[in-house]
């Protein structure tokens, strides 16, 4: 009697009966297993914290402004304001034009991709990560250094596509209106100032297929990959209304800007008033032409109108970097202390003493992180099985542990 009365009630989703599934919950005219129970959470959790929404989700009044952009930046990134204000604005004229609706005007605002320039360790990549955490948008970042052009071994430039359909979950309405930071976009460049005789397949090749990309055009997407799939189906995403972030150090830029700038010093200029150049910090004087000088195209300068620069970083910069942001090396390592139950006191003769070395290898914010791994490497291995509640970082122990590394790892970190 009990097994009959079992096999009568059946999950109303799945229609299996009671005797088939671990639990059945009872509900007004209807039930639900404990399968179907849980696949409807997961389902609902993802909904719930999907940060992309549905296709008209984006309200102007909702948005992030730009000084409310920049200032979520500046609790990650020290310094860089000039970086950070061009980002902030060309993220929100993003949003603007994803919200705008045809008026009577007819007037269609243009997307501005954008192009940062800064040596290494500047905080590029740290800002496109950092600004991935307020968006309301799809936003992949994505490197340049593996594509070739199509036909060759390395990744297709349409692979920067199926990147951002994985982050929007295969949602093409979505991934049409996300954002791609393509990183090292320097490495592209074409290796000589003339065209080559011979094809130049992962710089000026690569180059010519970004075009279309940058500009906005219907581009078929293989889902799982370029070619290793061949059979799969492809989908066509409309890049009109991706935003593009290009980032690159740009190495030895500062020479074609020196020389751009020293071009009027002979002749009736010579007698001229000129402007003082401040030698120290080049990158404040970059030009589109000299982006050409350096092996980029003209056509894709064209495509990446804004073009801004990340400054050195200083002493100052550098000493901030290691304390402040809410993710800071040295807050990390108090962390991982923590979780011991050790109390980690560092002195202030430290601090100087990391951004001392950071600036003698000339490695930027990562060398930073680099210094201090060396010095905390033998700490972090005995404390662990040691029972103490405070440990104090001395400088006499951060010197003993720098002499005692392999330097010449550091400088070719």
């Amino acid at each position: 009697m009990g097994e009959n009365s079992k096999n009568k009630r059946r999950c109303s989703f799945c229609g299996r009966p009671e005797s088939e599934v671990g639990l059945l919950i009872t509900g007004m005219s209807g039930y639900i297993c404990d399968g179907c129970s849980q696949q409807a959470f997961e389902i609902v959790k993802e909904a719930m914290e999907s940060p992309k929404g549905g296709a008209g989700s984006l309200d102007l009044k909702e948005l992030p402004k730009p000084i409310e952009i920049k200032e979520f930046l500046d609790q990650y990134v020290i310094g860089q304001d000039d970086a950070k204000r061009y980002l902030s604005v060309a993220v929100y004229n993003h949003y603007k034009r994803l919200v705008q609706k045809p008026g009577k005007d007819d007037v269609e605002i243009e997307k501005s991709n954008i192009i940062m320039v800064g040596s290494t360790g500047t905080g590029k990549t740290l800002l496109a990560r950092t600004i991935a955490k307020l968006l309301k948008v799809p936003f992949t970042i994505v490197d340049a250094t593996v594509l070739t052009e199509a036909g060759y071994v390395g990744e297709d430039i349409e692979s920067l596509l199926t990147r951002l359909l994985q982050v929007a979950d295969y949602n093409v309405a979505e991934a049409e209106r996300g954002i791609v930071f393509i990183d090292e976009i320097d490495k592209i460049a074409r290796k000589g100032d003339n065209p080559s005789i011979t094809r130049d397949v992962s710089g000026e090749g690569v180059q010519q297929g970004l075009l279309k990309l940058l500009e906005g055009s219907v581009v078929n997407v293989p889902p799982q990959g370029g070619r290793k799939h061949p059979d799969q189906k492809m989908i066509a995403v409309n890049t009109k209304n991706i935003l593009f972030i290009c980032g690159g150090a740009f190495d030895g830029i500062e020479r074609k800007i020196a020389q751009r700038l020293n071009t009027n010093v002979v002749g009736y200029g010579a007698t001229k008033e000129t402007v003082k150049i401040d030698r120290s910090n080049m990158m404040q004087y970059i030009a589109p032409q000299d982006l050409k000088s350096f092996g980029l195209i003209p056509e894709i300068i064209g495509r990446l109108p804004i073009l801004t620069y990340l400054n050195p970083l200083d002493r100052t910069a550098l000493r901030n970097i290691l304390t402040e942001p809410k993710n800071s090396i040295i807050k990390q390592y108090i962390k991982l202390f923590e979780m011991d139950g050790v109390k980690l006191n560092i002195q202030s003769e430290v601090y100087e003493f990391i951004v001392d070395k950071a600036i003698e290898y000339k490695l930027g914010a990562r060398g930073l992180r680099s210094i201090v791994e060396t010095i905390m490497m033998d700490v972090m291995f005995e404390m662990p099985s040691m029972k103490v509640e405070e440990y104090e970082l001395t400088l006499d122990y951060a010197r003993q542990q720098m002499e005692k590394a392999n330097v010449s790892r550091l400088q070719n970190a």
